[in-house]
């Protein structure tokens, strides 16, 4: 009777694994395999990074680690399952990067990609993509910086930080700067939520240009016939127009289906609600980034014109040569998420902003862009601006109130600081670093 009982409760519990499995984990397989297989894709083709080294990096997350890769390289493409269950596919494509793609695309369709004017110069960094130039300051504690630069990084054995790399740049300057094993100066890092700074940056670039004004209504058709109208692209660019978005990477969410599921990204955040009152109601969201991506586009006849103006008016004018910008299957950029440049190339981007939009003397954005993007986003409590995140707020309690940076997954960050002349640049794989220690006794090492 006891055995009898036994295998009853036992089968009972059986049943309900199977339905846990079934209700709350199968559902997740395609978001799993999905960004294991992107993932996979964009390191091994960009970074050439091996399968074993993005696995045990990248992709060593929770659940992510269930997948199994498979690495075409002869036909550039990364197929991805969970126990043998939801196999997806991400391909490579030159200029395009990996694009995470479905049973319906078409991979021998004719595709355009980004014409490239790579900038070639004699001129040291940062201006030029020669060695930089040694330089003493002595107003700086140098073993304080470097102190700080190498406890910013794991001691041998430990997974903690994570660091994988950091620059460190005064007065245009490089004055420290250090690899994690396995990385060096031409390693291509993935920014994660920092390419939502660069979507920004393009808008700042068409308005020098007269080519847009945020102030006015965002060009949404779907929105015309309701509240939405009263959306500005000024809006969207603060996180602020009220509408609904859910954003939580340890669940199937609106931002993981779009990442992983969607074929054009830019369409995500259209349909979505009102929840909040617009210019009033701050919700981090990348469905708005994409959804930028999707009006930067508008303002282009054709869709080769728009994934050249990525590259020629910034990249390509501040010599971010390693700089990449991933597609989504529709072919538009991925701007909220899928930006990839060496560290001394994010480090460019900081200098940019730092020098509010001149770069050796051409104007790249108005000054009052850096201005605007650093101005506190209304309920954001002094946290974030426009697609940049602030330390108003003091986030950070040790670090300048007047520091900005652009922030992803994972703790990317380029951290601008104005009253310094500093840019701090930190790329790695926790989000548990200590950045206000780290920032702190950087800025510390500068004596007054």
């Amino acid at each position: 009777m006891q055995m009898k009982k036994f295998f009853k409760i036992f089968a009972v519990l059986v049943l309900l694994l199977l339905v846990y499995l079934r209700i709350a984990i199968y559902p997740q397989l395609d978001l799993i395999s999905g960004f294991a297989s992107k993932s996979v894709a964009s390191g091994h083709f960009i970074d050439n990074r091996s399968l074993e080294t993005i696995q045990h990096g990248d992709n060593d997350i929770p659940k992510i680690d269930w997948a199994k890769n498979t690495i075409n390289d002869s036909e550039k493409y990364v197929t991805a399952t969970v126990y043998g269950f939801k196999e997806r596919k991400a391909i490579y494509r030159e200029g395009l990067g990996a694009t995470l793609i479905n049973d319906d695309f078409d991979v021998s369709k004719p595709y355009n990609v980004p014409k490239r004017t790579k900038l070639q110069n004699n001129l040291p960094f940062p201006y030029g993509n020669n060695e930089p130039k040694d330089t003493v300051f002595s107003n700086i504690n140098y073993e304080k910086l470097n102190s700080a630069v190498s406890n910013a990084f794991d001691k041998k054995g430990l997974k903690d930080k994570r660091t994988r790399s950091v620059i460190v740049i005064y007065k245009d300057k490089i004055i420290a700067e250090k690899y994690d094993t396995g990385f060096n100066k031409n390693s291509k890092i993935l920014g994660w939520s920092m390419t939502k700074s660069l979507t920004a940056t393009y808008f700042g670039i068409l308005q020098k240009q007269g080519k847009v004004d945020i102030s006015k209504p965002a060009p949404i058709a779907e929105w015309k016939n309701d509240e939405r109208k009263n959306i500005t692209i000024n809006d969207l660019l603060h996180m602020n127009s009220g509408l609904e978005w859910e954003e939580n990477y340890s669940k199937i969410c609106d931002a993981t289906k779009m990442l992983f599921i969607e074929e054009d990204m830019t369409q995500s955040q259209i349909n979505k609600p009102l929840v909040g009152k617009t210019n009033n109601t701050w919700n981090y969201s990348s469905g708005t980034t994409n959804l930028l991506s999707g009006i930067l586009r508008k303002q282009f006849k054709t869709h080769q014109e728009y994934l050249d103006f990525w590259y020629s008016s910034l990249f390509d004018k501040i010599g971010m040569n390693s700089a990449l910008v991933e597609t989504d299957m529709a072919g538009n950029f991925v701007g909220s998420s899928y930006g990839w440049a060496n560290t001394r190339d994010w480090a460019k981007f900081g200098l940019l902003y730092l020098h509010k939009g001149n770069w050796n003397g051409e104007q790249i954005f108005n000054e009052s862009w850096a201005d605007y993007v650093a101005m506190p986003t209304d309920t954001s409590y002094g946290n974030y601006g426009a697609q940049f995140w602030l330390n108003v707020g003091k986030k950070f309690p040790n670090v300048p109130k007047d520091m900005y940076y652009a922030s992803g997954y994972q703790g990317q960050m380029v951290a601008v600081f104005p009253s310094n002349d500093l840019v701090i640049v930190r790329m790695g794989l926790s989000e548990k670093f200590d950045f206000n220690g780290f920032l702190s006794e950087v800025v510390g090492s500068l004596k007054k």
